[in-house]
């Protein structure tokens, strides 16, 4: 898919102010790392996650969303009034039922005159937000847009924690898919979507491809449980051979897709799983590794929200110069990739 009317304006992103190192989190296992005799050091060592941030207790997706979404209209000069579209792209969500997006919606005061509902894919939410919301630019149906993702990992990391304290059937190799958990941490992105004939910013969403290996959707599954809460188990080894197989495919599309070489990339800002996984990414492609920007040593794995805030931040720090070109590069359990090329 190539675009040719559709603008970036500003990020905006919310840090929650509580860090959580993975030192803190292995203290709190020292029972399970005694009894399995597992070193300590050892989920910093295999992820290279020092710290992630986890909101106050009793925060919703929804009001991290809304921090951000707030940064993202004051950063572009733009009123809620003047929002025709707002996406919600998180893994979670205030709850079933009704969209997350509407909770958004109320607390930044955008028009009644807009289209808002919940995009949900895995880590890939936000980047199929920003595809949707430029076919409706590119249409026409839409002249400025407003997407958003608040990831909340709380539940998760507190559920999986538990479970590894309070089941002392589990063994080493039983307990090897929870440990994808521990890497999770929360915070909140968003980014405001123009219509070039109506605002050219000078930044420009100008393609996308994708591709989708569904018969490895059992790799990586969670739900919430009545008695346990909200646990995930993931085939880690696995699930990273089988993604960057899905990205390889779907890296050859990009570039013809663009008509880029690999060359023509000034700045790749990818989801961010573990230091492994970054690696096999990008020795399989054969990218040159110093163009990457991460974030994953101090945010871990932030499910939806990663890839974007990583991209907020680097251009927030001048990693990212106007005129540039960056790629957006998503893996998301299912399996599914999605990738986006983006002149700056």
């Amino acid at each position: 898919m190539l675009y040719t009317n559709v603008c970036l304006n500003n990020f905006g992103y919310e840090l929650p102010t509580n860090e959580v190192t993975s030192e803190e989190l292995e203290g709190r296992l020292s029972t399970v790392y005694e009894r399995l005799k597992l070193p300590l050091g050892r989920l910093e060592l295999m992820s290279g996650i020092q710290a992630r941030r986890f909101w106050n207790t009793g925060t919703r997706p929804s009001e991290g969303a809304a921090l951000a979404g707030r940064k993202a209209l004051e950063a572009s000069k733009v009123s809620p009034g003047e929002i025709d579209c707002l996406i919600f792209t998180s893994v979670c969500r205030d709850m079933m039922e009704p969209a997350t997006a509407s909770f958004v919606h109320r607390s930044l005061g955008i028009s009644p005159h807009c289209h808002i509902f919940d995009i949900s894919n895995a880590c890939l939410g936000f980047l199929n937000g920003m595809i949707v919301m430029a076919n409706m630019i590119e249409l026409g149906q839409v002249r400025r847009g407003l997407i958003v993702a608040g990831e909340t990992a709380e539940d998760l990391v507190e559920s999986t924690v538990r479970h590894l304290l309070t089941d002392t059937s589990l063994t080493r190799k039983k307990i090897k898919p929870l440990f994808a958990s521990l890497t999770i941490g929360s915070g909140a992105v968003a980014l405001v979507m123009e219509d070039r004939r109506l605002n050219d910013t000078g930044h420009y969403l100008l393609g996308s491809a994708y591709q989708a290996s569904t018969s490895h959707n059992d790799l990586c599954q969670g739900g919430q449980n009545a008695e346990q809460g909200t646990l995930m188990s993931t085939d880690s080894e696995l699930l990273l051979e089988k993604g960057v197989e899905t990205a390889s495919l779907c890296w050859d599309q990009f570039l013809r897709q663009l008509n880029w070489t690999k060359e023509k990339i000034d700045k790749f800002f990818c989801h961010q799983v573990g230091k492994a996984h970054a690696q096999l990414l990008f020795n399989t492609l054969s990218l040159d590794a110093t163009r990457n920007f991460e974030t994953l040593s101090f945010l871990g794995n932030v499910g939806s929200v990663s890839a974007p805030i990583t991209m907020a931040i680097g251009i927030e720090q001048g990693v990212l110069n106007s005129g540039e070109n960056a790629a957006l590069l998503g893996i998301g359990s299912g399996i599914n990739s999605l990738m986006l090329g983006i002149k700056w």
